[in-house]
């Protein structure tokens, strides 16, 4: 029997939210930082709510050049750069954040 949320297979998926005034390079500040260092987009979502912008992807780390603080770091320089929040974190701990 194989099991779907074992460590090989989700122990390194992230989720990146992004939150902010709608403007051009958004996307591509945060998908080049991801290309940059390695880090494959499993799914992404984003939708605009009057004039701003709500992104959230699922990543990959397994193949990662970077670890995750320095992600952080990256992505919160480049939400600053470009105006908005950016924000990353292991999957784990999102969804002991938001569980029921």
């Amino acid at each position: 029997m194989k099991y779907l949320n074992t460590e090989k297979e989700q122990g390194k998926r992230i989720i990146i939210t992004v939150i902010g005034p709608d403007r051009v390079g958004i996307i591509a500040g945060v998908t080049g930082i991801l290309a940059a260092n390695d880090i494959n987009i499993l799914d992404i979502s984003q939708t605009i709510m009057q004039e701003f912008l709500v992104m959230v992807l699922i990543a990959d780390m397994e193949k990662s050049k970077i670890d995750l603080s320095t992600l952080k770091d990256n992505l919160s320089s480049k939400g600053e750069e470009l105006g908005v929040r950016i924000d990353a974190q292991h999957e784990d701990a999102f969804k002991f954040m938001h569980r029921l």
